[in-house]
């Protein structure tokens, strides 16, 4: 409080101030010597210096207002003094030629009056604070005085001494303390930031306070009584009214002859109460700003150590989840490591083999040559005729072992190996942040995928901020769990749910597998679909997207799946971002599903028996529509002459019959003698041949020619069956008890059909 105190001229302690337009206070004294004359003729423009003008901020700042630093003038006089404070001293102006006055805190100019500084009112509150404030100090070092040493009354001890203080040489203003000469130099040195401090001869305490203290209650010694302000212009009169237009006390003579006549006034008495009223309530607001402030900063700090713990968390669970995929990535390292080496090894044994066993030859080879070379040498013709049939015939024993194959390799130097990094190394670029809160500002690391639309973003504007709910992000295509199998695909994808609202469904959308438009195959809750019925040897586009309770989100990248093509034999997951493909072929089994309840399955559903007298019919999983495929019927068990019938049906053909006796079935039945084609129990061509155990059973369709032909053994059996087919076709077989057949899928398309 004692710096609130202190006039910025002089930096002692206020002494008559006077109230400034701009609302700061200066000593009388130090106004008179901060007072500049402005040249002759030149008045600035600026508010008069006046108790009972209307100070009026606005005005004030609108003005142009003449200071040390931009008028050209005041910054040069003959004698120029300095403060203790630093600001420049002015000698005593005349007040009858042109004077201003420039505040020493705010620069702010005001030229004076024909009154000069009477023009100013004088600032009786603080007045009073101040000689209230000198009071209660002399009394407190009047109290330390006497307590410290009883016998020295009438001089001022030391405040720092230990033992037996001493008579006090300087007292510091600003940290009112009293020091000899040597706590002095320890405690209070004249250097650093001590150095501002301002050193006065200690000031004994005045009589009254010295007696109040040394009454021994302890009591602050009483206020006097104040003087009542009197006014500026009518000395000898109080102030007992409020002038509201000028907003300044006034007295009666004031209201009577002065210029406040005519002006609305209130009691002083009502607009102090009023104005007090008013800082009360304005320092209550400013409270309540002050407590806000605290918790907000509070809260931040806070928030510095939660951003600093989350960081520490989300880099730990970076680095796991990226060691994961580095360990994973290293296990099945080593995996195609071990087959490669199993490659390897086999190659280097078939190698050594082969020359082991050449060498065995050619070295019985060489022996026999070298035998023959000295039998050739044979004079006796006798002699040489009881050998020489022995040895042509081991000679040619020996040239038929050197056959066309035996002097090539089993096997090359090349590794049948591929490997093919490309869609898992595009997934590693991908890789990325999915969607996370939405914030208002890009957080730490972007969250990259940014130049992709079909991408989820994951930036906003503000750091650490989440905004209200909002749709979910694309979905990410896993293309590692995307597979197609014959006619079936399925795809997999992950997303994370914006905060706030949870993600309620997917929707999985097709195209016709012809470039045409996309449709719905499958709405719900899962992240892995299976769709099945597809075309052969077709490429269809499939894309998903999320959705919440606010809307729908975006599309994912779109995915190529590429249906099985039975007529080409390869291998391939099918699956292509970039447009190729590997062919393959139809794979599939009996459907325990669609089977009648007397069908019996085994052997992971490729064998099937039956349990009736009376033919049952059971069908495969794959469904064709388009392409040529080609499969296979083992017979495995063959009792007492049945004839079971082979071919294909629709879905919904009868199950409790011998296949072909319905208009849903195209089928050849066959017995151990002689065969018929069959469709909606209409018997044709009539064939020679029939069937045992271990007999094979061929189904070719061909979907591109719209033909059905059976074969057996291998062997196309009669013309071809049925022409003009179209639609969607199941493998079908229909048996009864005194057969087994096992269904053999993947194979090679016999090839130069006859008609």
């Amino acid at each position: 409080m004692e710096e609130e105190l202190k006039c910025p001229v002089c930096g002692s302690l206020f002494k008559d101030p006077i109230l400034l337009p701009c609302s700061h206070n200066v000593c009388l004294a130090c106004a008179r010597n901060i007072t500049v004359q402005t040249p002759e003729g030149e008045t600035p423009v600026q508010s008069r210096a006046s108790g009972s003008s209307d100070y009026d901020y606005l005005d004030m700042d609108k003005m142009s207002l003449y200071s040390e630093t931009d008028s050209g003038y005041g910054s040069y006089t003959p004698c120029q003094l300095k403060s203790p404070n630093g600001v420049r001293v002015f000698p005593p102006a005349n007040p009858h030629r042109h004077c201003s006055l420039t505040c020493p805190l705010c620069h702010r100019s005001v030229s004076l009056d024909e009154r000069g500084l009477r023009g100013f009112p004088r600032n009786r509150l603080l007045e009073a604070i101040v000689s209230r404030y000198q009071q209660n100090r002399a009394a407190s070092a009047s109290s330390s005085s006497s307590s410290s040493s009883s016998s020295s009354s009438t001089a001022v001890k030391c405040q720092l001494c230990d033992r037996n203080p001493v008579d006090a040489a300087v007292m510091c203003e600003q940290c009112d303390v009293f020091y000899c000469n040597a706590c002095q130099q320890r405690c209070h040195p004249s250097r650093g930031p001590l150095a501002k401090h301002r050193l006065v001869p200690p000031r004994l305490p005045a009589a009254g306070g010295g007696a109040a203290g040394g009454g021994g209650s302890g009591q602050q010694p009483p206020a006097t009584a104040r003087k009542p302000a009197t006014c500026v212009d009518h000395e000898a009169e109080n102030f007992s009214m409020y002038c509201y237009g000028c907003k300044a006390p006034v007295c009666v003579k004031c209201l009577e002859e002065g210029k406040h006549a005519k002006h609305d006034v209130k009691p002083l008495a009502v607009m102090w109460k009023q104005h007090k009223c008013q800082l009360s309530q304005a320092l209550n607001g400013v409270s309540d700003k002050a407590k806000d402030a605290k918790e907000f900063l509070v809260q931040l700090k806070n928030m510095l150590q939660q951003i600093q713990e989350n960081g520490v968390e989300f880099e730990a669970c970076l680095v796991a989840q990226c060691d994961s995929l580095i360990e994973a990535l290293t296990r099945q390292k080593a995996k195609l490591l071990t087959k490669v080496t199993k490659e390897k090894e086999y190659k280097l044994k078939v190698v050594r083999d082969q020359i082991t066993h050449c060498t065995m030859k050619l070295r019985q080879t060489t022996g026999m040559m070298e035998f023959c070379l000295e039998v050739l040498k044979e004079n006796d013709p006798s002699g040489f005729l009881q050998i020489s049939d022995a040895l042509v015939k081991r000679v040619t024993s020996s040239q038929d072992q050197w056959v066309k194959g035996a002097l090539e390799p089993k096997v090359g130097p090349e590794f049948d190996l591929t490997l093919s990094t490309d869609s898992l190394l595009q997934t590693i670029l991908m890789l990325d942040f999915c969607q996370g809160k939405d914030v208002q500002e890009k957080p730490l690391l972007k969250q990259m995928q940014a130049a992709d639309s079909g991408e989820a973003e994951m930036e906003t504007d503000s750091p650490g901020v989440e905004s209200g709910p909002s749709v979910p992000g694309a979905p990410l295509l896993q293309l590692e769990k995307c597979c197609t199998r014959n006619n079936s695909a399925t795809l997999a994808w992950r997303v994370i749910a914006p905060p706030g609202s949870p993600i309620e469904g997917y929707i999985l959308e097709l195209d016709d597998g012809n470039g045409g438009q996309y449709r719905e195959v499958y709405v719900g809750k899962e992240t892995v679909c299976t769709v099945d019925g597809l075309h052969f040897n077709s490429s269809y586009n499939a894309r998903v997207k999320a959705y919440n309770a606010i809307g729908v989100g975006p599309y994912s990248k779109t995915v190529v799946l590429k249906t099985s093509d039975a007529s080409r034999l390869a291998g391939g997951c099918g699956v292509s971002t970039d447009g190729c493909f590997l062919p393959t072929v139809a794979w599939f089994t009996f459907d325990p599903s669609t089977a009648h309840r007397d069908i019996v399955l085994s052997n992971e559903n490729q064998t099937v028996s039956c349990n009736s007298y009376d033919d049952r019919v059971v069908l495969g999983t794959a469904a064709f529509s388009k392409g040529t495929h080609y499969w296979e019927v083992s017979i495995d068990r063959y009792d007492n002459h049945p004839d079971p019938a082979f071919g294909v049906a629709r879905i919904n053909t009868m199950k409790d019959m011998m296949l072909g006796k319905d208009d849903k079935a195209w089928a050849m039945y066959v017995d151990n003698n002689r065969s018929w084609f069959m469709h909606n129990n209409s018997h044709t061509n009539r064939a020679e041949g029939g069937i045992a155990k271990g007999s094979t059973v061929g189904v070719l369709l061909d979907l591109t020619k719209h033909t059905l032909t059976f074969y057996i053994n291998r062997e196309q059996h009669g013309p071809i069956a049925f022409e003009s087919l179209d639609g969607v076709f199941v493998p079908a077989v229909s048996l009864n008890r005194n057969v087994q057949v096992t269904l053999l899928t993947g194979l090679e398309v016999p090839k130069n059909t006859k008609q």
